[in-house]
């Protein structure tokens, strides 16, 4: 267990860098206009991570939202059910967000392909030379071996960013679980830890990819959208939505206005 509080510490450490915290967004910006600009300047050479075929790639980043939902789910779950003293009702509330950022991803991807299909058209090779009037979307012109190209907004710039607000916001109530007067067990507090350090690994990993995307793939208005689309739908939620009383609400009350529906439990923490 020391070893795992010292892990904590470690992470809460590096969190708390006030750049970090408050400005990840605009962070996430920089690294889409950095990054393009070395892409086209071809300043960086080509190495593992720009193969779409790596370990990180292909293992994490096409599961991105499988992996930001199996790990804070158990997380949000257990935190919460002793922020609020073991309250169900909250804990389902606070898990709401959960299906929030589902239907976002799921509306996002889904918008994107119709743009791409809607801008597309088929070609029989990458020269596009020969357009092929028989194809009307990305998926039926792939399946017959030819080349689609459109308006590509990339999927990983906005997933990534999206997820890695999401993961920053909802792991934020870490340090207010050692303040609460009714502590979980010894087990339970090990069982968080080792969730939350995982997070924070799913950070570095996300925010390193997006830096690979950046520099390596797709146009760069096709990354300012989808980062952009990930901003906003964090922000819109987050800094909007979730502070009005019919929401998620937030998971923390530092730094935020604490919604009514919350005050209660965390009022009963201190």
């Amino acid at each position: 267990m020391a070893d795992l509080d010292k892990c904590v510490s470690l992470c809460e450490k590096l969190r708390s860098n006030k750049v970090l915290h408050k400005h990840m967004q605009w962070i996430f910006l920089v690294i889409t206009v950095t990054g393009s600009l070395l892409k086209e300047m071809q300043l960086l050479p080509d190495w593992y991570f720009n193969n779409k075929r790596n370990v990180l790639n292909v293992y994490f980043v096409k599961l991105a939202w499988g992996w930001t939902l199996w790990l804070l789910l158990p997380f949000i779950s257990i935190s919460n059910f002793y922020i609020s003293k073991k309250d169900p009702v909250f804990v389902l509330q606070r898990l709401s967000s959960l299906l929030v950022g589902t239907v976002v991803w799921y509306t996002c991807t889904h918008f994107f392909v119709f743009i791409e299909d809607l801008t597309g058209a088929c070609y029989e090779s990458e020269s596009m030379d020969v357009i092929k009037m028989d194809y009307s979307s990305k998926l039926a012109c792939k399946k017959s071996g030819l080349f689609w190209r459109g308006y590509d907004i990339s999927g990983h710039s906005f997933l990534l960013a999206y997820s890695t607000l999401i993961i920053l916001e909802e792991t934020a109530l870490m340090s207010d679980l050692k303040n609460i007067s009714q502590r979980p067990p010894e087990s339970v507090r090990a069982i968080v830890s080792v969730f939350y350090i995982a997070l924070n690994v799913l950070v570095v990993i996300w925010i390193w990819m997006f830096f690979c995307t950046s520099v390596y793939f797709h146009d760069f208005t096709h990354k300012l959208c989808g980062t952009s689309f990930g901003i906003l739908a964090w922000y819109v939620t987050y800094r909007i939505w979730y502070q009005k009383p019919f929401s998620p609400g937030l998971p923390t009350r530092q730094e935020r206005k604490v919604m009514p529906n919350q005050r209660r439990y965390l009022q009963n923490s201190d």
